[in-house]
């Protein structure tokens, strides 16, 4: 079996960081012409900027460039869309390499990407508009909406501790759910018994294709026994899925048509959806893993890495039945980056508000200080409501900034909001398992800011 932290803690640990404060939309931009990175033209309009205009060095954002291009040239990745905006402009949109090796299609600044769990930010964010409308509370019993969840037990990994499931001494709430600490897993995680009782009887990660609705899913996973009791530990898990049929029954609206209807649409995301059309696959990003022999090959779908079974293309395909709060999304890196300016801006972008101040400024504060550390998230950093939080830039072991949130994907995907610095910082890429781009990626980021 693949080790997780193979692929997931070297996403995690540079999953946070920056965006501007100004409410004004990132600009289009120009896509770079074929293979081997381009330089971005000079801005031409009032809507994109220079970098130098943003405190930003264009001569140092070349070491960015020449830094992705660099894993492209090393058969480390096939290709790498980069993002930054500042102060509300985008300062550097990049093209590294290409879409499709075996086609030779150049990657594009608009190729389409699975973000996988950089959609649980996106669900985050629904659930959190409901609980401005009354809707739901943070301290609400998650059974107040999924009864299934009535009775919930505890199986601990603890050799010396019961061997059968235990009743859990309370219920799971909203903010366990948002904060990963309700006790749920994924069963490619856990490789205790917990993990073995998802995969035998069936539970979906989201990552591949089943039949099952998301009210079916939710209930099978709400018959499995807990890893840990609601509230007491954080364990990264199938949490968000399961607050994406809270949506639902909150809103009395399909998860899917609420994200749509009341979040991308309003932020303009055209490019973002839980069903691909078969008019965007050609602008779709393909999946890539080791060859062993030091290159790439296309990810076959489906595939089995270890616990792990992932679906990159039938999964995106209509009609779809599941649509996961935790993984389900594709998206551009400048449709991203308008959900990232939202937040940044404190819940609003471009006269659309989603969230208030106060609400943006719970979600990104850490709501885990008072459990131990947990290696998946990384050193000097804790979990809010949907978002990694850096705490102690000094343990992070990187360039970035106290308060910095965000977080990353599956595939390789990562972004993150600097208010520090006014900062947003989007990387996306498909390779798994275990790319190495992100953590190369922030400091690149930050080394060219010069103000």
């Amino acid at each position: 079996m693949i080790p997780v932290q193979t692929w997931l803690r070297p996403l995690v640990l540079v999953a946070a960081a920056g965006i501007a404060t100004s409410a004004q939309a990132p600009a289009p931009v120009t896509a770079p012409a074929a293979g081997r990175a381009q330089t971005p033209a000079p801005a031409r309009s009032a809507s994109r900027t220079t970098p130098e205009s943003v405190g930003i060095s264009a001569a140092r954002l070349e070491r960015l460039h020449r830094g992705m291009q660099a894993f492209v040239d090393r058969r480390e990745a096939a290709g790498i869309v980069t993002l930054i905006a500042r102060d509300g402009r985008i300062a550097d949109v990049h093209a590294s390499g290409f879409q499709d090796l075996e086609g030779r299609t150049p990657m594009r600044a608009d190729t389409v990407f699975r973000i996988a769990s950089m959609t649980k930010p996106v669900t985050s964010v629904a659930v959190m508009m409901l609980y401005e409308e009354g809707k739901l509370l943070l301290t609400d019993p998650v059974s107040k909406f999924i009864p299934s969840f009535n009775g919930q037990r505890v199986l601990a990994a603890d050799p010396d501790a019961p061997a059968e499931p235990v009743p859990a001494r309370r219920g799971i709430n909203i903010r366990d759910l948002l904060s990963h600490r309700s006790g749920l897993t994924y069963g490619f995680l856990n490789g205790g018994p917990v993990g073995a009782g998802y995969r035998k009887n069936g539970v979906t990660d989201g990552l591949t294709t089943t039949s099952m609705t998301l009210a079916e899913a939710i209930d099978k996973l709400a018959a499995e026994p807990l890893v840990s009791q609601p509230g007491a530990a954080w364990n990264y898990s199938l949490s968000t899925d399961v607050l994406g049929r809270v949506v639902e029954v909150a809103s009395g609206q399909p998860f899917q048509a609420f994200v749509h209807d009341r979040i991308l649409k309003p932020l303009g995301m055209k490019d973002t959806m839980f069903e691909v059309p078969s008019t965007l696959w050609p602008r779709m990003a393909t999946v890539y893993s080791p060859d062993g022999a030091g290159g790439l090959r296309p990810m076959k779908d489906p595939e089995t890495f270890g616990n792990t079974v992932m679906s990159p293309i039938a999964s995106y395909k209509a009609p779809r039945t599941y649509f996961s709060g935790g993984a389900g999304l594709v998206s551009t890196a400048r449709d991203y980056a308008r959900f990232a300016q939202m937040l940044l801006n404190g819940g609003s972008l471009d006269g659309v508000r989603l969230l208030g101040p106060k609400t943006v400024e719970l979600m990104t504060t850490s709501h885990t200080s008072d459990l131990p550390p947990s290696g998946l998230i990384g050193g000097g950093a804790h979990f809010g409501l949907g978002f990694r939080v850096v705490t102690d830039l000094g343990a992070t072991q990187t360039l970035g900034s106290p308060g910095l949130y965000g977080w990353s994907g599956i595939y390789g995907t990562v972004f993150w909001v600097d208010p520090k610095e006014r900062l947003v910082a989007i990387m996306l890429v498909q390779r798994y398992p275990g790319s190495p781009v992100a953590a190369a990626f922030q400091p690149l980021v930050y080394q060219a800011l010069v103000r």
